[in-house]
């Protein structure tokens, strides 16, 4: 994790230098920016990982892409800063629904075992859910500008942690290791960050997080391409739900 964000900080850095802009200095919005990346990286990361180690992988994702639920009661009851129809909360269980045919029913036979490891990756997914509300605070600046601050901010937490946790002068990574973590920081992290900060100044905190219903999708997808594996009808279905409950949750309202 110190590694990819490290790689998408420089990165960004190049970003904002060729666009003429500048890193804010003024230290109410750094304080935004570490608030941010710990939703949006660090803390959400480090819960889901340890998580994972506990959980099925497909009761993982299932339990992961219940962001754009967290973000649907948190902007209802809490924040109320964007409108919440009725369209938008079919849409966000639809979602839901279309991740679980992906994955499989059977892989909800083991919720409620491993309690603590379960809660942990639903908290990771309700940290998403914090980050696509907390960045619309960065309404008024460039989302270049913002993907780096967060990025650097998550750096300077990370970087420190994994010398002390990891000792990374004892680890040997191999070549494609290190290959792997510098493709996830550009293609996963850099770009990423890019496109999420942009969507959230245009499509709003619950269309932006409704994206983690199609992670699944888009992975299944590589899988049969890349890798050959198998279609089935339900994994077919799954995708179709998907893909409804994300159109749902995004269409833009007809104008009165």
């Amino acid at each position: 994790m110190a590694l990819r964000v490290s790689v998408a900080a420089a990165i960004l850095l190049v970003v904002i230098w060729r666009h003429g802009y500048r890193l804010p200095r003024d230290l109410a919005t750094w304080r935004n920016f570490l608030i941010q990346a710990f939703f949006n990286s660090f803390g959400a990361w480090t819960l889901l990982a340890w998580g994972q180690q506990y959980v099925e992988s497909g009761l993982a994702t299932v339990l992961n892409s219940t962001s754009p639920i967290f973000v649907f009661f948190l902007t209802w009851f809490v924040t109320k800063h964007e409108t919440v129809s009725f369209r938008k909360i079919v849409g966000a269980f639809i979602g839901l629904a279309g991740v679980i045919l992906i994955i499989g029913v059977d892989a909800l036979q083991s919720l409620g075992q491993q309690v603590f490891a379960q809660l942990a990756i639903l908290l990771s997914a309700m940290l998403y859910g914090f980050a696509a509300i907390n960045g619309k605070k960065f309404h008024a600046l460039p989302f270049t500008v913002t993907a780096a601050g967060v990025m650097i901010s998550a750096s300077c937490v990370l970087i420190p942690a994994s010398i002390i946790i990891d000792k990374p002068w004892t680890l040997s990574p191999s070549l494609i290791s290190v290959a792997a973590i510098v493709t996830l920081g550009i293609f996963g992290t850099t770009l990423a960050l890019l496109l999420y900060f942009r969507l959230i100044n245009t499509l709003g905190s619950l269309g932006t997080a409704s994206q983690s219903y199609l992670r699944m999708g888009i992975g299944v997808m590589l899988g049969i391409v890349v890798l050959g594996e198998q279609f089935s009808m339900a994994v077919a279905l799954g995708l179709g739900v998907a893909i409804l409950g994300v159109a749902l949750i995004n269409i833009p309202a007809k104008a009165r």
